[in-house]
């Protein structure tokens, strides 16, 4: 995780080369929807080597995985581009409708789609690199589409760390492991607070 140009993309590509070599899927979840979308994709495919298969699939991740076999390594790029894509999917079907029932159903279905992708690479025995940005960090949106985006990411990015077996965050080109630095136990740190 990081925010935007930390350098989290270029050490996931690291990671993955380490661990595969040249049997790494890139799972990119960006759509070209305009020229500057257009020219970041092409920016990003010429980073990353070019033995690596890339698959291109902005919703459907879990399905995705589900075909990838042999203790591959998939690197995921990224994951709030996903839950970007889900959320606009949502907003043009409901375009016409004020219903935030359905808002609220988009960040379980977002969850929902996230938690099968991890099942489904864990049962393959996949290698499986999520890289995602911090982005609750800066100015509250000024909309609420931004803001339920902020929020879900935020969600998001907390159940990924939370089933990860490591989780690294990259601020100007440093990558930072989270595991070395965080509470092992924060029950134990909250109990022994109450005995102070």
């Amino acid at each position: 995780m990081g925010g935007a140009r930390s350098g989290k993309s270029s050490f996931a590509e690291e990671i993955a080369e380490k661990l595969s070599k040249e049997e790494v899927i890139y799972l990119a979840t960006a759509q070209a929807l305009d020229q500057e979308m257009e020219e970041r994709i092409t920016h990003h495919k010429k980073q990353r080597p070019q033995a690596w298969e890339t698959i291109e699939e902005p919703l459907a991740l879990s399905e995705v995985i589900e075909n990838v076999k042999d203790n591959k390594t998939v690197l995921m790029d990224c994951l709030t581009l996903f839950i970007s894509n889900m959320i606009l999917k949502q907003a043009e079907l409901d375009k016409n409708e004020n219903n935030l029932t359905q808002k609220f159903n988009i960040e379980q279905e977002i969850i929902n789609e996230i938690e099968t992708t991890i099942k489904k690479a864990r049962k393959n025995d996949l290698n499986l690199i999520i890289v995602s940005n911090q982005v609750g960090q800066g100015v509250v949106p000024n909309n609420e589409l931004g803001r339920l985006f902020r929020d879900i990411a935020g969600r998001a990015n907390q159940f990924v760390a939370d089933t990860a077996d490591r989780v690294f965050m990259t601020i100007a080109g440093y990558p930072i492991d989270l595991n070395d630095i965080s509470m092992k136990n924060k029950t134990n740190f909250l109990d022994n607070l109450e005995e102070d």
